[in-house]
């Protein structure tokens, strides 16, 4: 009798292990997708992403047709330690995952923020890559440079001073944070447990830093994030606040194609395409993008 109840009570649940923001297998940031996660609680949501312990696991939840096609998609992000609002890499991935299962190139994603479009078609290598346009940016506080060195730890000669620190949001508040040199940011040694109270503290999530100084020929920027004790390997949710920054602040031109490097100190070289437009005070259509890989599927049986 015991035997038969728990056969009774066996959920199956696939998911699909992606590497994005890379064209190469074993690079990028990983990504696991759930493709069907209806009958699932939050509580076991959170506890399938702490299993998976990557940097994001997402949830797909299939609607009627009618509702997804006017209001996207369900899908729901969470990290080890929490649901997410919004971020970038569990976006592109996920809307991947969709576009092999639908046969469309254009997805729309119903998040906790609303709704994400993804476009899907050739670069000019003829590679395959999706590119989500994010939340129009939201510009928040300016930050001296001393108080950020106090509250990361990283030294003050390090930030560049010529560019301003500011908190930007398009659905997860990141604070921008300029560092002169590529030497400077591979000494990036961020002290979390104060890092994380200033950014509690100012309505902000994580710090995003970046450099002009980059590794690659032809890449604008070298990015690092580091959170929760580790480091991001590419994060599409702060590229996008990057975008707008560098929009802002005149780093990039208004609709200026460029690229973002990330990872390399980790050994997960990611590279994200961004893209926005001047309008008025402000910057709109923020685009970020880039490639997926697919590295294995599986299912997950629930007892």
């Amino acid at each position: 009798m015991i035997e038969e109840t728990r056969r009774t009570r066996v959920r199956r649940y696939e998911y699909v292990l992606l590497d994005v923001f890379t064209h190469n297998a074993l690079q990028g940031n990983q990504l696991a997708v759930f493709t069907d996660a209806r009958g699932l609680s939050d509580a076991e949501m959170q506890a399938l992403a702490n299993e998976t312990n990557l940097c994001e696991t997402t949830f797909i939840l299939p609607r009627q047709a009618e509702v997804e096609c006017d209001e996207g998609v369900r899908v729901r992000i969470f990290t080890v330690k929490e649901e997410m609002q919004f971020a970038g890499h569990p976006t592109l991935g996920t809307a991947w995952v969709l576009r092999k299962q639908r046969g469309v190139d254009l997805v729309e994603l119903a998040l906790n923020v609303g709704k994400v479009p993804v476009h899907f078609g050739a670069d000019a290598q003829g590679c395959m890559i999706g590119e989500m346009r994010q939340r129009d940016p939201e510009f928040g506080e300016f930050f001296h440079a001393d108080d950020v060195a106090r509250a990361t730890g990283v030294p003050l000669d390090f930030i560049d001073a010529s560019l301003p620190i500011q908190t930007v949001s398009t659905g997860t508040p990141f604070t921008i944070v300029a560092l002169k040199s590529l030497a400077a940011m591979h000494d990036l040694r961020v002290d979390q447990k104060s890092a994380s109270a200033f950014t509690r503290a100012h309505d902000s999530k994580f710090f995003y830093f970046v450099s002009r100084e980059t590794e690659t020929p032809g890449v604008t920027l070298h990015a690092r994030m580091q959170f929760y004790g580790g480091e991001d390997p590419a994060t599409g949710s702060a590229a996008g606040c990057c975008t707008g920054w560098a929009v802002q602040h005149g780093v990039l031109a208004s609709g200026e194609h460029a690229w973002i490097e990330q990872g390399m100190e980790i050994g997960r070289p990611s590279f994200l395409q961004i893209c926005g437009q001047k309008a008025g005070d402000g910057v709109i259509n923020v685009r970020v993008g880039g490639g997926v890989v697919e590295l294995a599927r599986g299912e997950f049986v629930l007892r």
